[in-house]
């Protein structure tokens, strides 16, 4: 199989990596979970996730030359947790390409952030080991890009539910409260949807994720999203 052979589909995602291949056999097994084929991508994922803390923690120490270690330590957790690489894996069409048994398909496995974080990394695993360390990191710097880009130091390190908790008492406006809405998914791979209310604004927003403390976060996050918009 050759890179002029492979599935047009692999191609745009490829495209979206800003990576070819050469052995597309690796792509392959990087988009393959373990309901799939006993030919799974859980070894490329260990090996990803050791690439992508070592590129980040790099361009983080590149960047922000006066930090000291705990402080880059912190940004590079915020950076390559679950959450971050749910939303890349959502913005580069990850799910679509997966290989899922049909119990995974049936359960939304292509938008399951666990699976499409694991895939991720496993794609950087393979990137690694198809084009060695430069390939690798040539694909995480350029997905991780826009988030570094982005990353303010003064703020950076505080999660969302905190950040939110001190807008409000800086305006003198009393604290949010968080109302799990409801949880679906199967035992081991729910997701549970929280709404964060502000009364004081009349402002509420919804957040989801793996676990109600992961949904509580996404939900404040939308909250200061809305306020900081709004000046």
């Amino acid at each position: 199989m050759t890179l002029e052979t492979a599935a047009p589909g692999l191609q745009r995602l490829q495209a979206r990596l800003g990576y070819r291949y050469a052995r597309p056999e690796l792509l392959q097994q990087a988009l393959t979970h373990r309901s799939y084929s006993a030919q799974h991508n859980e070894r490329l994922e260990f090996l990803g996730d050791g690439v992508l803390n070592c590129v980040v923690g790099h361009l983080l120490y590149t960047r922000f030359p006066q930090l000291p270690e705990g402080r880059l330590s912190r940004l590079r957790a915020n950076l390559v947790n679950q959450q971050s690489l749910h939303e890349i894996a959502l913005a580069i069409g990850l799910g679509e390409h997966l290989r899922l048994g049909e119990g995974e398909v049936k359960s939304g496995g292509r938008e399951r952030p666990s699976i499409l974080a694991d895939a991720l990394e496993a794609l950087f695993g393979a990137a690694f080991l198809d084009g060695g360390y430069a390939a690798a990191e040539h694909v995480i710097a350029g997905l991780f890009a826009d988030k570094i880009a982005g990353i303010d130091p003064s703020v950076q390190g505080k999660d969302a539910k905190t950040r939110l908790q001190e807008w409000l008492q800086s305006r003198r406006h009393g604290l949010p409260s968080y109302q799990l809405l409801g949880v679906s998914g199967q035992a081991h791979a729910q997701t549970f949807t929280v709404e964060c209310r502000i009364d004081a604004l009349g402002l509420a927003t919804e957040g989801s994720g793996n676990s109600r403390k992961a949904a509580e976060q996404a939900a404040a996050q939308a909250a200061l999203e809305r306020l900081l918009g709004e000046g």
